[in-house]
């Protein structure tokens, strides 16, 4: 039997995961559909409160989450990120030939980086068996006359039209701090860009698209640099999966949701309960 299992898992007939027993949180998850007009909430009793197991087990019921509904024909566009890299890590291999992945976003942060959309949406397609839809451009340049020749490039402008028509999306959500993962590179935003987002209402992005705190799309010189998906592109896909957790987030989390810009939430026990408390949603 055992000889026989293997044989199954080497060939992909089997998976074999090991869960850790969760809590539930069923009224939590309720309340949180109803209060923000979610269409799934999945809240998290993570084993510690730090951000790295936070984003590590939020990331695990995400992929669950990402992958239990795949007929086996969908587009599924991803952002970048710690969370999505955590998500990317926890799929177990799959075979899904027909679905194709592809980033909603050139790429940010060092090439060399785990967190890179490129490599991300290039492992998530290794892991279930899927093809990827690649962006060759950075996500943000340095001029508005570059950004506009390069969204008029046929590959990159066709990759973009895919990730537009995109059945599911799977994004993190971002924050304007210092140890946020889109600030820790030197070649994202700078100093000033930050401070003056901020002055602007910034308070979150998705996608490097930045949403004020009723998510609204912050009006920006930055955006006309963006080689990405447009804010209200990404609202008009049919499941957008957030993964986020983390007191530092919940302010950006509430935004989002606020915004309209998430339909599914992957989110830590707390965060939840801190979402729930703000009231005037």
């Amino acid at each position: 039997m055992s000889r026989l299992l293997r044989t199954a898992r080497d060939e992909r007939i089997v998976q074999i995961s090991i869960v850790s027993p969760q809590e539930s949180n069923a009224d939590v998850e309720r309340q949180l559909e109803r209060q923000y007009g979610l269409k799934e909430a999945l809240v998290v009793t993570c084993t510690a409160n730090d951000p790295a197991t936070i984003v590590h087990e939020l990331g695990v019921v995400a992929a669950g989450c990402l992958t239990r509904g795949l007929q086996g024909d969908e587009v599924i566009a991803l952002s970048w990120g710690t969370s999505v890299l955590s998500v990317v890590n926890a799929l177990a291999p799959m075979d899904f030939p027909e679905v194709r992945v592809v980033q909603l976003l050139g790429g940010l942060g060092e090439l060399e980086a785990q967190t890179h959309g490129a490599d991300l949406a290039r492992r998530m397609a290794q892991a279930l068996g899927a093809r990827p839809r690649l962006i060759h451009a950075p996500g943000l340049v340095k001029d508005e006359i570059v950004c506009a020749a390069l969204v008029k490039d046929p590959q990159v402008s066709d990759t973009l039209e895919l990730a537009g028509q995109a059945d599911i999306a799977l994004v993190g959500i971002g924050v304007l701090e210092p140890d946020a993962t889109l600030l820790s590179s030197s070649n994202t935003l700078t100093a000033e860009e930050v401070t003056d987002l901020k002055r602007l209402g910034a308070v979150g992005d998705i996608a490097l698209q930045f949403f004020d705190e009723r998510g609204a799309k912050v009006d920006h010189p930055i955006n006309r640099r963006i080689v990405g998906a447009d804010i209200e592109t990404v609202k008009t896909i049919g499941r957008v999966i957030a993964v986020a957790g983390g007191a530092k987030k919940v302010r950006a989390i509430r935004a989002a949701l606020l915004g309209g810009l998430v339909d599914v939430l992957v989110t830590d026990c707390c965060s939840a309960e801190a979402l729930l408390a703000v009231s005037g949603s």
